[in-house]
């Protein structure tokens, strides 16, 4: 203290001046606990207050489920009408002709303590509600009072107004009707897919039964069914879905169990309840219903998407609810497709005469690769009598479609050989038959043969692709990563989720549709722009529209890679194993095409995906037993519906996807685009003019004593490794005006010796 200071206290009576107050003390006075307690009771009180008036002035309105529902219009791209549906599959039944145990599987699926409860979960409001304040949308924990309100007296908005209304009439038909009459409104207005409102059309729908006469096992199913019933559906359900559905509806079971409703030794006998067949509701027939699933199914995810809702919510707010949706459908090149498959495959089958020819399905789509736009759709023979959409199923292998993706990948990361020299069209591999795949010297344990097991020798990567030259693919996709390899898939738009990046996905033995194809293919052919096809052009009610997100998205991989797969697959138009059914097609006239071959495994399916500067169509025929009996290629027994070899169809030997889907695929795309060439930025491929000197790989070309076993495809997936069959090397020109396009290989006139007798891998590839 200095002097002044000491004068200053002096004067004061010897203190020394009060420090000022710190303005942490004006924040206590102004924040007491008093203040916090009532400020925190106030809005409680507040609340409750408002509870009780919002109580006492929303009454239940009357039952209007059945009014709400309005037929929905589909047009195509012209505008002209393509179908309506709209008729309400529905009939009320009482609780008493449902077994009891019935009842209690929607119990345990949906709301243990439905009996106990006050018919609304609290938490689960409120966890509602914060998430439609933040934003999200989704609401979780509804009883089965909550959701019958919802489907009989409110609709599925996502709004607070909604969901307090909610609360309330919970509440109130919790005073006002017994539980057996919420849980007969719940089970009668649910929608269980398959166009089927309530549980007797369910019954109906699923199992060609009454609801009275469900077994427990049955009524687990369509309990399961109600959490996503489109997804659920075994009919149309992916492998991802009917792993879902199967979890589910042992979770259904096992609660019974707990809950002591269902004994644990009765429970141990019981088997999954497979459905029946399902049949196309009226005014669906032909094509109309698959191109209606699709758009119904493209809606609901932008639903799911924009507003946060479940996929059951979504559903609910799409069917039968006035809907007027447009579609990208081009109605010309629609009636064109399906003109070629017709003359190209179904007039030819005999199923009277040759078994195999009822076993034989097809599924086809077509998209603007400019636009993303699905512009024709085939989805079966016909929609009452195949209810599965063939262009959009998941569980056949995609086999040498899939290569094209391990090359992408290369270029994209600029990968190399194992002896360092960077991946391209001119990269030399050792084509021998059954070489084992190695790893920086490690063997991997795969060792695919090549179609008949031809010995190609030292081969370009383009003459590799033209000829779809298995042992080649499998080394590039070890020397690029497989871990790459199937990041590459997925940004060009495969659904990878649960498949495991072994080698013997390179020979495309994962599960993936037509549709999937078409939209890898239209990325390259879009020069790396991601393209997720899409079918629905607008989506409009009375009072609102819906804006669908641009099927074209941001570059997934270079222009540079893309037009360089694109300019090495006019090498397997013009000079492989495409060239007799597109190449030197009478009806090419001129346009420049480039694309892919690929026959699996047991030769389960074959495929053409192909595509001109203009326009993208993947084929692919499948096998799918048409009824149980016999074995198939690989000994097993023959159920109806199960995957089976297409040997023998329409009166030939192998199927292979050079010659009816790319037939298909010629017939179609040469009658609907011009000539054009493509706009490539690339400087390898056979489109363009071809270098001299090609890289050599040091791939391993020693060949073992002892063949490896081969890495199995993952249990996503059917099993084997899928193969392609080409009819051989075609030589030659193609009949258009377009120069020749054989890159020159420099292929030893020697080939590599095989010195491997023992037998192959009977998990691997029989062909390319």
């Amino acid at each position: 203290m200095g002097r002044a200071d000491e004068r200053r206290a002096r004067r004061r009576g010897g203190h020394r001046a009060a420090p000022a107050r710190p303005a942490k003390g004006r924040i206590r006075r102004l924040f007491t606990w008093k203040k916090i307690l009532g400020t925190f009771f106030g809005f409680c009180l507040l609340g409750i207050g408002g509870f009780i008036v919002l109580y006492m002035t929303v009454d239940v309105p009357a039952g209007n489920v059945a009014a709400q529902r309005q037929s929905n219009v589909y047009k195509y791209s012209d505008g002209t009408l393509l179908a309506r549906a709209g008729t309400v599959n529905r009939e009320i039944v009482d609780l008493s002709k449902v077994p009891r145990k019935v009842q209690l599987t929607f119990v345990a699926a949906e709301n243990k303590s439905f009996y106990s409860d006050p018919g609304v979960d609290f938490k689960g409001m409120a966890r509602g509600l914060v998430n439609t304040l933040s934003g999200k949308g989704t609401q979780g924990g509804s009883t089965i009072t909550q959701q019958y309100v919802k489907n009989y007296y409110l609709n599925q908005d996502q709004t607070v107004t909604r969901k307090l209304k909610e609360l309330v009439i919970s509440l109130k038909v919790e005073r006002e009707k017994s539980k057996d009459e919420i849980l007969a409104g719940y089970i009668n207005t649910s929608y269980y897919g398959r166009g089927a409102y309530g549980i007797q059309a369910a019954a109906q729908a699923y199992y060609h039964v009454d609801a009275q006469d469900l077994s427990v096992q049955q009524g687990a199913y369509l309990a399961a069914l109600l959490q996503a019933p489109s997804q659920y559906d075994w009919s149309a359900a992916g492998p991802v879905g009917k792993r879902l559905v199967k979890a589910r509806w042992n979770y259904v079971l096992d609660n019974m169990v707990k809950e002591g409703w269902l004994d644990a030794t009765e429970r141990q006998g019981l088997r999954f309840p497979y459905p029946k067949e399902p049949k196309g509701a009226p005014g669906m027939e032909g094509q109309k219903g698959y191109l209606v699933s699709l758009a119904n199914a493209q809606l609901e995810q932008q639903l799911m998407k924009d507003e946060g809702l479940s996929r059951s919510e979504a559903e609910a707010k799409v069917e039968d609810q006035g809907w007027t949706i447009t579609l990208n459908i081009d109605r010309k090149k629609q009636a064109a497709l399906e003109k070629a498959v017709k003359a190209e495959l179904t007039s030819r089958l005999d199923p009277k005469n040759r078994k195999v020819d009822a076993d034989v399905q097809a599924g086809a789509v077509s998209v603007d690769p400019k636009t993303g736009r699905i512009l024709a759709l085939y989805g079966g023979k016909d929609y009452f009598s195949h209810y599965t959409n063939n262009a959009t199923r998941r569980d056949y292998q995609p086999a040498s479609t899939f290569k094209p993706v391990i090359l992408a990948a290369a270029l994209e990361h600029q990968a190399t050989t194992q002896n360092g020299q960077v991946i391209g069209a001119d990269t030399v591999y050792d084509g021998t038959s059954g070489r084992p795949v190695v790893d920086h010297g490690t063997k991997v344990g795969f060792a695919p043969p090549n179609e008949d097991g031809h010995d190609y020798g030292k081969v370009t990567v383009q003459r590799a692709m033209n000829n779809s030259v298995n042992s080649v693919f499998a080394q590039m996709g070890v020397d690029v990563g497989m871990d790459q390899v199937m990041g590459t898939a997925k940004q060009l738009g495969m659904d990878t989720a649960g498949m495991q990046a072994v080698p013997a996905q390179t020979l495309g033995s994962m599960g993936a549709s037509p549709l999937e194809m078409a939209g890898i293919y239209a990325t390259f052919d879009n020069h790396g722009d991601k393209v997720t096809p899409g079918i629905v052009k607008s989506a409009e009610q009375k009072d609102r529209s819906v804006e669908m997100s641009d099927p074209v998205g941001d570059q997934v991989i270079s222009r540079t890679a893309a037009d360089t797969v694109t300019s090495v697959l006019t090498g397997v138009v013009d000079d492989g194993t495409a060239s007799v059914s597109v190449a030197h097609n009478p009806l090419r006239n001129g346009q420049q095409v480039a694309g892919k071959t690929g026959t699996s495994d047991c030769n389960r399916s074959a495929w053409f995906t192909g595509y001109t500067p203009d326009l993208v169509t993947s084929v692919g025929l499948f096998g799918e037993a048409a009824k149980a009996g016999g074995t198939d290629c690989d000994g097993t027994p023959i159920k109806k519906y199960a995957h089976v070899s297409l040997s023998g169809a329409m009166g030939g030997g192998r199927v292979n996807g050079g010659g009816p889907p790319a037939k298909i695929w010629a017939a179609y795309t040469f009658g609907v685009t011009s000539a054009a060439r493509f706009d490539l930025d690339t400087r390898q491929g056979a489109a363009v003019a071809p270098t001299d000197t090609p890289t050599q790989s040091q791939s391993p070309t020693e060949t073992p004593s002892q063949t490896p076993t081969s890495e199995p495809p993952t249990s996503e997936t059917p099993s084997g490794t899928p193969t392609e069959t080409p009819s051989g090397t075609p030589t030659g020109t193609p009949s258009s005006p377009t120069p020749p396009t054989q890159t020159p290989t420099q292929t030893p006139t020697t080939e590599v010796p095989k010195t491997d007798t023992t037998p192959q891998n009977p998990l691997a590839p029989t062909g390319q």
